[in-house]
């Protein structure tokens, strides 16, 4: 493949954007090499700046489940916009959108729309602390909610020591805040709230973690964080912004049946423009200015342009179906990958849930992020560049989750697995 073009752009990028890109994973840093620049995409389909086609199985970090430049989104765009960008003022686009994810999330019963998923997590941790009146907030190893200063903190020495900050700029104040927790592991979760509970103003969890590549709940896991946190009157939060409309109609929530208090959402919800929400119990969502004292707002919030292509994408995943036609076209694709892995002879596991999955150059299972981290990444990253050089795009990251979409047919899965099926072979021969 020539990338001449590509090449040059991200040259120019290198002089004016920090690292040549305005989202750090994008810069290819985990697997080596350059990334390509995209021109444009179309159903499963990425093309690049120079020409080169790629079967993606990014679909812009998830949002893409119908395909990308779906004809009835992009219809739905171009509708409202030729009304205007932007209003600055209510629009009625806000209120479908909202009865939408009231009707299809029922632990929803209020929503409030901002403009990214870390802007949606940020708004419901300080809303748990507003509500309890507690400043505590328990993640979990392995998941990401975004870039905000509560989250970007690891593990201390052990499970109930006070947090650390991962990244310059985090003060350790705000640190000592945020308590860490291997995922998966009930026994240090009960721990945790039998030494802090009356302290801890929420938990927040990926209900299947994307940002370890794909990380399954174990049975009764999720539900044991439910228990836990309404004995101890902690605000159980849900970030869904990967797994909303991802997994099930429903998202996790519906499928592992579970009620969280709040919920945050993004990504399929605004078919690939930039949006995010967060919504829960309607008690708790009247404690939001201007029903209440906890401050959060924002100018693009609600979008008109936005809301219209996640209507129209909302509408989309709704047809009869729809996501049993996913899932089994995601196990295809699972299947084929961990056979022609065993044929080669190469240590890999596939995990995933309907249209979300992971790659792991390990035996498994995958439980919880050690086994994670306990992938072959010097493997990764060889299969990575086999099958993009064999135009096919998988996350440039041993540590992201993939996704489908409804345009993935049976040509794209078959092109896919006979890439895979030379590059294994490439990489038992060392």
């Amino acid at each position: 493949m020539n990338h001449d073009n590509s090449h040059a752009l991200f040259q120019q990028a290198l002089d004016l954007m920090p690292g040549g890109v305005n989202s750090p994973v994008r810069a290819f840093k985990s697997v080596g090499g350059e990334p390509f620049f995209a021109k444009r995409a179309e159903g499963a389909y990425l093309i690049d700046v120079d020409g080169n086609r790629y079967v993606d199985y990014i679909g812009s970090w998830g949002p893409m489940i119908a395909g990308h430049a779906h004809p009835k989104v992009i219809a739905a765009v171009d509708a409202v916009m030729r009304d205007g960008l932007s209003f600055g003022v209510p629009n009625a686009l806000e209120v479908t959108m909202a009865q939408t994810i009231t009707r299809l999330v029922p632990s929803c019963e209020m929503v409030r729309m901002v403009n990214s998923g870390t802007e949606a997590t940020l708004s419901a941790i300080r809303l748990a602390r507003g509500a309890t009146g507690r400043n505590r907030i328990v993640k979990f190893e392995g998941c990401y909610h975004g870039h905000g200063d509560s989250f970007l903190v690891k593990a201390g020495s052990g499970m109930l020591t006070l947090g650390v900050p991962n990244s310059p700029g985090v003060p350790k104040t705000l640190a000592d805040l945020t308590l860490t927790l291997p995922y998966n592991d009930f026994e240090a979760a009960t721990r945790l709230f039998d030494d802090l509970g009356g302290d801890i103003a929420g938990v927040i969890v990926e209900p299947i973690v994307g940002n370890a590549n794909c990380i399954v709940p174990a049975e009764g896991y999720l539900q044991h964080l439910r228990e836990l946190c309404s004995k101890h009157g902690a605000i159980l939060i849900f970030d869904e912004v990967m797994t909303g409309f991802r997994v099930a109609l429903g998202g996790a929530q519906a499928l592992y049946g579970v009620t969280p208090d709040l919920t945050t959402f993004g990504k399929i919800i605004g078919g690939g423009m930039p949006v995010g929400a967060y919504g829960g119990r309607r008690d708790l969502m009247r404690q939001i200015a201007p029903s209440g004292p906890i401050y959060q707002a924002g100018t693009l919030s609600g979008n008109p342009v936005a809301m219209a292509a996640g209507l129209a994408t909302l509408e989309l995943i709704q047809a009869p179906g729809f996501y049993e036609n996913l899932e089994a076209r995601t196990r295809l694709l699972r299947d084929g990958l961990q056979q022609a892995a065993d044929a080669a002879g190469v240590a890999f596991t596939t995990t995933g849930v309907c249209a979300m999955f992971g790659l792991y150059f390990r035996e498994g299972p995958i439980n919880g992020y050690a086994d994670a981290m306990a992938s072959d990444g010097a493997r990764f990253n060889r299969f990575f560049h086999g099958m993009l050089q064999r135009g096919v795009y998988f996350a440039p990251s041993a540590f992201e989750a993939g996704f489908l979409s409804s345009m993935h047919g049976e040509t794209e899965i078959a092109h896919t697995l006979a890439a895979a099926r030379e590059v294994f072979a490439d990489i038992a021969a060392g």
